[in-house]
Order: structure tokens, then sequence, then C-alpha cells
């Protein structure tokens, strides 16, 4: 079992599957991971809607220019904000982020790929339509998972240094990393 940081370092957006299914035990302990995120109050504001039925892949896929990769996936989670649970807005959203985030970092961990869907909340009304979800849900994301087509491992990415984002509190002070 690897260590979370190199967890967080090997994780990738994959966007091309097999047709593989995903079992429900992964599933449930994706679900478990995004539900541990930290939340405002512990008011947990996040649902999840478990999409595996082709023909629901397909009318998603039709709401976002990505349609290759929805379509591509065995396993789609819509993420939503449930309103009626809020707290307060952006720190609700913050803490959907969280819970994505958690859910990813799971999936890299089980040997799965998956990719952060933002572009398709352009067309969150007909998601939400399509998914029959109340209207005290609002679409924050929707995760494309499934075992990656190809291995990933080893594909490399770059970050910035930690001195080109990080400032000592005497603004403009870039934080000099030893």
């Amino acid at each position: 079992m690897s260590t979370i940081i190199d967890t967080i370092k090997s994780r990738r957006s994959v966007r091309d599957f097999t047709d593989n299914p995903v079992s429900k035990d992964k599933i449930n302990t994706i679900l478990d991971a995004g539900r541990w995120a930290p939340s405002g109050l512990n008011n947990q504001p996040w649902r999840y809607i478990v999409v595996q039925e082709r023909d629901t892949i397909e009318q998603i896929a039709t709401c976002t220019h990505y349609s290759n990769v929805v379509q591509g996936a065995p396993l789609l989670i819509a993420v939503f904000l449930n309103h009626d649970a809020e707290y307060n807005y952006v720190k609700d959203v913050q803490a959907i982020g969280a819970s994505i985030q958690n859910m990813l970092l799971a999936c890299c961990d089980l040997g799965l790929g998956a990719v952060w869907l933002g572009e398709i909340l352009n067309q969150k009304e007909k998601v939400n339509s399509i998914l029959d979800a109340t209207e005290s849900l609002e679409l924050m994301a929707v995760l494309a998972i499934g075992y990656p087509a190809e291995s990933k491992k080893g594909r490399t990415s770059t970050r910035k240094s930690i001195g080109d984002v990080t400032f000592n509190e005497n603004c403009g002070v870039k934080w000099c990393v030893d």
C-alpha cells in the first residue's frame, strides 16, 4: 500500500478506459472516501449519483464536449451540492472539491483511472433532468472512472515550484525553500 503523499503525486487524469466494469466494493470504497472529506459544521453537503447504465451514460455524453471520455467510462459519479444541507455556499463548494479529491485519490489507490469533468456544468440542468435529480441538488462535477486503457505509470507531470506559488506574510516576498 502506498503512502498518501505517493498517491497524491502519482494521481493523473485518465481519459481512456477498458470495458471492464468497476466492482461494487470498489465503488463503495470510492464513495466512502468522498464522504470522509471535511465540511463546515460537518454538514456533509455532497450527494452522489452512481451511473453505470449504458443508456444513461450515452445521454450524459451529449452534455459535454468530452463525450468520448464519458462514453468510454464504465462508471460515472455525478457529484452534487445539496442545498438542503447548505451551511455556507463557498465553504460547501470547497467541501465538495475536497470530496472529489478524496474520490480521485481513492481511484488511484485502487488501480482505477479517473478524470474530473467540469465543462459539463455548462449543461447541468440537462444532466439533472437525465438523472432525475431534485431541484435541491446542484451539479458540481461528473467523475468518469474505469480501469486505464493503457498504463499511465511513469507518465510525468510538472508543477510550479513551491517558491513560485508561496509567499511570506510580507506581501511579495517569495517563500524561501532550503
